[in-house]
């Protein structure tokens, strides 16, 4: 087996590595001098199973042009199965047809990613299921709920003082944070929104009692953190004792900080699917939880042909 990293998430690539006990492959990615990409694998990969670490976040089309080119390079050094590994899979949110004469965009990265030559793909926390459709190669989508968020949020939780509640920020998450409230022993509400346009959203009402309650918003990602706020305000509003978020990928794009840092949260909580920037750093409010182990322990056991799911049984 072989892992090898492109530029997008250097920690989280080295700390898969530490956790497999495997160095990563060396490879020289650099830029021509008009920015276009070049890629050197500089280890003999023929026959070998290698796995490419590569989120496709801020800047997503170089990282996605430096993904396809990676694959390309293995390709054509015969390796023996290349499975791309993404933490987080960009353009996901164009995942169906919102308007007339508008793409699909997901369905396109993921044509790509297969022409380029990669024969799986493993990846966390997928926008929305049916992206695993648009690949013609196997996927495996990890959840970092149950092995990563679940237990912090148990261990920060004191149920003796207060009731739990797990919030769903928008209707379409209530399946994700039924799993949530179910895995914790918790309640359920649910935020009744309206979207007037992308990136803005209006928070109509809460369905569910919070009154007195510590309440966890779940959400797979935190773009520009609109939502997310506006939600914590109206459980405020509605008499929540406390606000905390939880979400896999944290994209924290725009002013995303500055809304945080100014919200009704007490923590937003993400895991480091994302590299993050000096600017998050340095917000006291987010909490890294790292999945170096999830996504090592599905590489093995990609590798040796072991179940996958079974991380998530019981």
């Amino acid at each position: 087996m072989r892992l090898i990293s492109c530029t997008s998430n250097q920690p989280l690539a080295e700390a898969i590595s530490g956790y497999l006990g495997i160095p990563l492959t060396d490879a020289n990615v650099r830029r021509f001098a008009d920015q276009e990409i070049f890629i050197e694998v500089l280890d003999n990969v023929r026959g070998q199973d290698v796995f490419v670490i590569q989120s496709t976040s801020f800047p997503a089309n170089d990282h996605l042009m430096e993904l396809l080119i990676m694959i390309d390079a293995l390709k054509r050094g015969s390796a023996r199965r290349i499975t791309a590994v993404i933490p987080y899979f960009g353009y996901a949110r164009q995942d169906r047809k919102t308007s007339p004469r508008s793409p699909i965009s997901a369905k396109l990265v993921a044509n790509l990613i297969t022409t380029a030559g990669a024969d799986r793909v493993l990846s966390l926390d997928l926008h929305s299921g049916q992206i695993q459709g648009f690949f013609d190669i196997p996927v495996d989508n990890l959840f970092a709920g149950t092995p990563v968020l679940v237990p912090y949020i148990q261990k920060t939780t004191n149920k003796n003082a207060k009731p739990l509640t797990i919030v769903s920020p928008d209707v379409g998450g209530v399946v994700r944070a039924r799993a949530f409230a179910k895995r914790l022993d918790a309640n359920l509400a649910i935020i009744d929104k309206r979207r007037e346009k992308a990136g803005v959203s209006e928070v109509m009402h809460v369905i569910g009692d919070v009154e007195g309650h510590e309440c966890v918003l779940v959400d797979d990602m935190v773009d520009s953190a609109g939502t997310i706020c506006n939600a914590a305000v109206a459980l405020k509003d509605h008499g929540a004792a406390s606000v905390r978020a939880a979400a896999t990928h944290g994209v924290f794009s725009g002013k995303a900080i500055e809304r945080i840092e100014a919200s009704a949260l007490t923590e937003m909580i993400v895991t480091d699917s994302i590299c993050a920037p000096e600017n998050v750093k340095k917000c006291n409010k987010i909490k890294y939880l790292n999945v170096s182990h999830l996504l090592g322990e599905a590489i093995l056991r990609i590798s040796e042909e072991r179940s996958v799911s079974s991380l998530f049984e019981g």
